[in-house]
Order: C-alpha cells, then structure tokens, then sequence
C-alpha cells in the first residue's frame, strides 16, 4: 500500500467513525491515538478530498420561505424550488417534475400553451408520470432547430406536451435561427409564420427557459452566435442572460442591443409579457446571475430552479 493509499484509508476510517458511527472526535481522538484538533483538520481534508460528500436536504417550510422571499421581491405568482442534486441531469428532471405537477394543476380546457426550446422545457414535456386530460393547444412560440441525439426543439417538445395532457399541437413552420435581420424580417412577412406567432402571443401560458452567456450555450453549440459574440455581449455590454433563446438583458432587467437581436424567429419581449403567465425554467447551478436579471424584466411570473440558485438569486437581490 502506497503512503497516498494508507492516508486516505486513514481518512476513510475517521469519516466513517464521525459520519456513521456518530463517535465524537474526542472519541476518535483517544480511538486513533492522535489529537482531537488533528482529527477535525482530517475530517475537513476527507471533505475536500471528496471521501464525504455533503448535501442539505431542504424543508419543505423552508422552500416555501424562500418562495415567499421572491414573490415580495420580484412580485412573481410562484417559485418552484426543487432540491439539490450534484448530479445536473438529474437536477433538470427534479424541476421539471415540480413544473409537470404545476401545469397539471393549472391548465383548463381550451387553454393555449407556448412552448419554447432547449433541455429544460424538453425534461418537463418527457418527465413520467399520470397527468388529467385537458382540450389544450400547445403552439410553439420559436422555430425549429435541429442538435444530433437531443429532441429539443419546439415542435417536438409541443407535440411530447399534447401527447401527455391528450391535447393538440401546432408546428411553426419556420427555422428558429437565420443569418441576418433582413433574412428574419422576410420570413415574417409569410402569412402563415404570422398566424401562428399571432396565435402563440394570445396563449394562456408560456413555458421557455433562460440562458445564460457561456460561450458554450446551447445557442453557440447550434452555431446560431458565435462564442465572440457572446463574449462581447457579455464583457462589454453587460449582457447577463437571454429569455427562449434570445431577447437579451443586463443585470437590471433592462434590454440590450446586440448583434445577436432579430436573427431568431419567435415572440418577442414584449409579446411574452402580454401572456398572464410565462413559466421560466433554469435548473443549471451556473444560472443564478441570469435568473435575477431575468426576474428583473419583470416579464416571468412563474420560475423553477434549485433551492441553491434561489438562495443566490435572493442574496444578490439584497447586494445590487
């Protein structure tokens, strides 16, 4: 056994004694024949080391705190706080249960639904489970887009959406991105293409995610923006994150102009707001930033993420 082998079994043993034995380190101390100050400073380093994993389970007082934290600050309706998981798939399907189960509860017969794009709003369309029959129109709110292995896309997520609650789906036959605004702008001049974004701006609900300006978002790795574009948007214009894809804003909620603007073809901002109840979905850890300033544009009324994110987002409303 190696001397890197015989400390970690060393730490091993001590975390096992402290964690699950539940011996105290005096205890341990007396046990292992070293100094009670020594076995914390080991029990720290089996921490760091990744011998002990620790995670805190939340409340469900605790979680409901934290959603009424938000509704004071932001005046959102709800906040959906699901639990943490180091594990980022499985901590997208633990919020999308939360927003299944919500939308279950919420949706009426004869209710229209935009859908938008991207993992998040795909893991609620997929998520299992039995859900009520409702006479709903799931339209999508963005084009369509195409990433090899992943059925993110509006179109298929809408139809996964009526398929789950027995409704019906409508296509927006359009690509989400194209390469220039002159390029969009004739695309909406196609009297179907208006039809059914006219049609998705007087729906019910929306339900789209929130991006966040890495250079290897979703958006970049579809080759829609580039990763300069988005680190320009970012370091020199303040750029914080974007609702559905696009309609980009800074820390304070406000929009920004940016090269990126006017090359997707989906609702705007604006239209988004109109809709009594727009769900934004972001369960990624990196996010939070994204979050406040989304929350800020005072355009969501329902958000779902982790407990960790809303305990950041709340801090960092009370800093800035």
């Amino acid at each position: 056994m190696t001397e890197q082998d015989s400390d970690y079994a060393l730490l091993t043993e001590i975390a096992v004694a402290y964690y699950d034995q539940e011996q105290t380190q005096e205890e341990i101390a007396k046990r292992f024949g070293i100094s009670r100050i020594k076995v914390g400073r080991l029990l720290k380093k089996a921490r760091q080391e990744g011998i002990v994993e620790i995670s805190v389970k939340y409340h469900p007082v605790f979680s409901s705190q934290i959603e009424q934290q938000f509704i004071s600050h932001f005046g959102i309706k709800r906040a959906l706080i699901a639990l943490d998981h180091h594990d980022e798939d499985e901590q997208r399907q633990q919020v999308a249960a939360l927003v299944s189960n919500y939308l279950a509860g919420v949706l009426k017969n004869d209710m229209t639904v935009t859908v938008g794009q991207g993992r998040n709003v795909a893991a609620v369309a997929s998520h299992v489970g039995i859900f009520p029959e409702r006479n709903c129109r799931f339209i999508c709110g963005i084009g369509g887009t195409k990433r090899d292995n992943q059925l993110i896309d509006a179109d298929h997520i809408s139809r996964n959406l009526a398929r789950k609650f027995n409704g019906f789906s409508e296509t927006l036959y359009a690509p989400a991105y194209v390469e220039t605004p002159e390029l969009r702008s004739a695309f909406m001049q196609n009297r179907l293409i208006k039809a059914t974004l006219e049609q998705a701006s007087k729906a019910d609900v929306a339900i789209i995610g929130l991006g966040d300006m890495n250079e290897n978002s979703f958006m970049v790795q579809l080759g829609w923006f580039t990763p300069q574009e988005i680190a320009t948007a970012r370091q020199e214009q303040g750029v914080v994150g974007d609702l559905a894809g696009y309609s980009f804003f800074n820390i304070h909620g406000k929009p920004v102009d940016t090269v990126m603007n006017d090359r997707v073809i989906g609702l705007s901002l604006e239209q988004l707001r109109t809709i009594p109840c727009v769900i934004a979905i972001a369960s990624e850890s990196t996010k939070a930033t994204a979050i406040l300033g989304a929350l800020r544009t005072g355009v969501i009324d329902v958000l779902a993420t982790s407990a960790s994110n809303a305990r950041t987002v709340i801090n960092m409303q009370k800093a800035l």
